[in-house]
């Protein structure tokens, strides 16, 4: 299980609640009506909470200088184009991107109430953050949700040297009985983009493994991997899939595709992020409670494994996420000294108090 920051150097503990405030004024302070800031900062906070911290708060400077630039609208204005019953097609009009992830998954949702299954893809969206934070709202419905998005070029196609595919992520989403929800969120990549970014912050290296510089070199600096390429998982199959989520997220709904998008650490360009939401509505192939029934059977049987060396439990996908969520909102949560440094410097380009979250 990650283990607690809360005793490491270069860390200080903030108050959960009083920094999703914090988050949320910044994005008011830019024109963000007061909903749509909860959402956003919500989804950043509860990255954070979930031990994610490459998708946490340390992006809200991204965020904030995109929506000053107008590359983000500060109205998010969702608008229905395709109304085919169990299909829908969305465009997010450039919006801030959870607002627009929300409202394509409760579409789904509610589509799926209705048809079994409800299918939703989404045009001109933004970086939406974390997938599992969408996928967990289907769970808490009744449904399973697959979802996906794809971003900017962060890795070559198999065989080139040239940055076009996104690191695209998906996540697959079920309730699971009295435990908290099975879920998996991955990129196709090795890693995700924004724990090198948590790693140049935090002036670290990288594993050999993780990315080539731009001369096609391993690399264990952040910052020339940052210019090179990320690898992709399992080699050409983390490719294939990477360029099969774009082909439902950005050619299916008629969004931006490989270097057409850009992803959220550009300030002033517009984002082209499209997404794919499926929702299946459990009802419709089998009672809900033996659904949640036959998971607590399939996660005892996970947890049943003997343990392998170097591990002291088998966990099944999520249950280290809702368990650090447990504790972090308990004991409160540690952020590095540089994230909270960024945060700083975004207190004062907008006028909004930083003090509070350490209360």
């Amino acid at each position: 299980m990650q283990n607690s920051t809360a005793q490491q150097p270069g860390y200080r503990r903030v108050d959960p609640q009083k920094l999703s405030t914090f988050v949320s004024e910044v994005y008011c302070s830019t024109g963000v009506c007061r909903a749509d800031a909860a959402v956003a900062a919500d989804a950043l906070v509860q990255a954070d909470l979930w031990g994610h911290q490459s998708h946490g708060v340390m992006r809200l400077r991204w965020y904030y200088d995109r929506l000053k630039s107008g590359a983000m609208k500060t109205v998010t204005d969702v608008r229905t184009v395709v109304d085919a019953k169990a299909a829908a097609v969305l465009d997010g009009g450039d919006g801030v991107g959870p607002v627009v992830a929300k409202r394509a998954t409760e579409e789904a949702i509610a589509r799926a109430r209705e048809y079994g299954v409800g299918a939703v893809s989404v045009r001109y969206s933004n970086h939406f953050g974390t997938c599992m934070y969408f996928s967990r709202m289907a769970t808490e419905q009744g449904c399973i949700m697959l979802l996906m998005t794809n971003g900017g070029p962060g890795m070559a196609p198999w065989g080139g040297r040239r940055k076009l595919v996104g690191t695209n992520p998906w996540s697959v989403g079920a309730p699971a009985g009295r435990h908290a929800p099975m879920i998996m969120d991955v990129a196709n990549t090795g890693v995700a983009r924004g724990k090198i970014f948590l790693a140049r912050q935090r002036h670290e290296s990288i594993p050999e493994g993780w990315a080539i510089d731009a001369d096609g070199y391993p690399t264990t600096d952040p910052r020339k991997a940052l210019e090179g390429f990320v690898l992709p998982m399992a080699g050409h199959k983390g490719y294939a899939i990477g360029a099969m989520v774009d082909v439902l997220s950005g050619v299916l709904s008629g969004s931006g595709i490989l270097d057409e998008v850009h992803s959220p650490y550009d300030p002033v360009n517009r984002s082209g992020a499209g997404h794919f939401f499926l929702a299946l509505d459990i009802a419709a192939f089998q009672p809900l409670a033996q659904f949640k029934a036959r998971m607590e059977e399939y996660i005892a049987k996970l947890k049943a494994a003997p343990v392998a060396a170097g591990h002291d439990e088998v966990y099944y996908p999520g249950e280290i996420e809702a368990r650090n969520d447990l504790r972090q909102r308990a004991d409160g949560l540690y952020l590095p000294e540089d994230t909270l440094a960024d945060l700083q410097k975004t207190a004062e380009a907008t006028g909004v108090d930083l003090s509070p979250v350490f209360g």
